[in-house]
């Protein structure tokens, strides 16, 4: 593959949190972000533990399976990790990323993901190496890169973040495997493009959508900015 060609083949994907939803109409809000152009819904699991924040379980991703056809994307901030897998699996989650800090055996709990017939990835802080990557790359189908530290919505990007985003882009693209590069935290019409030159793919995005009146105008501006790279 020819550098040059790297971004004009690459595929884009906006993935919407509900974290910053309106709980009390979630349904109408998957369905309507969906309707706006969105490729997955991006689902995130806080604990009170690993992050200082509680949300929402199995039983959630159950109940807005059925008003969505897109993959629904789980990020399980929560310790231990393998307990809540199956549950979601069962849930209809289509991919499922923990943070290393969260297993004890994080081999074994790709493989867990992938036996529950999940796609499997695993999530990084900002601070957080890389290195477990060199032993597991043939278990991911998504790496995501946390641009902010977990646990809250509506945080600003940490610019250091595409320092690592540039890091992963290279491990993924050595492999030559077909690995989903996410990043979530701070994603925004304004710098989604520089985020996706540093190599991101995939593009969680919370309070930058559900907080605005038109859904669909955001994610259009989304992929315009995206339409430069």
């Amino acid at each position: 593959m020819l550098i040059d060609d790297t971004h004009a083949m690459t595929i884009y994907r906006i993935a919407p949190s509900i974290l910053s939803a309106d709980f009390a109409r979630l349904g109408e809000e998957v369905r309507n972000v969906v309707a706006a152009g969105a490729d997955m819904i991006h689902f995130d699991v806080m604990d009170n533990h690993y992050v200082p924040n509680l949300t929402i379980g199995p039983l959630v991703c159950e109940a807005i399976r059925p008003h969505v056809q897109v993959p629904i994307d789980v990020h399980l901030m929560v310790k231990p990790v393998d307990r809540i897998i199956p549950d979601f699996a069962k849930a209809g989650a289509n991919l499922i990323s923990f943070h290393p800090e969260g297993s004890e055996h994080i081999d074994r709990s790709l493989q867990l993901i992938r036996d529950c017939g999940c796609k499997a990835g695993l999530v990084f802080n900002p601070a957080t190496p890389l290195q477990v990557l060199e032993n597991v790359m043939d278990k991911l189908d998504l790496i995501l890169l946390m641009s902010v530290n977990p646990g809250f919505g509506g945080q600003s990007f940490i610019p250091h973040t595409l320092k690592k985003i540039a890091a992963v882009r290279r491990l993924i693209d050595e492999s030559g495997r077909d690995i989903l590069l996410q990043v979530d935290g701070g994603v925004k019409i304004d710098n989604i493009a520089e985020i996706a030159r540093a190599g991101a793919d995939t593009f969680v995005a919370g309070s930058a959508i559900f907080g605005k009146p038109d859904y669909t105008a955001v994610i259009n501006a989304m992929r315009a900015a995206l339409a430069t790279v």
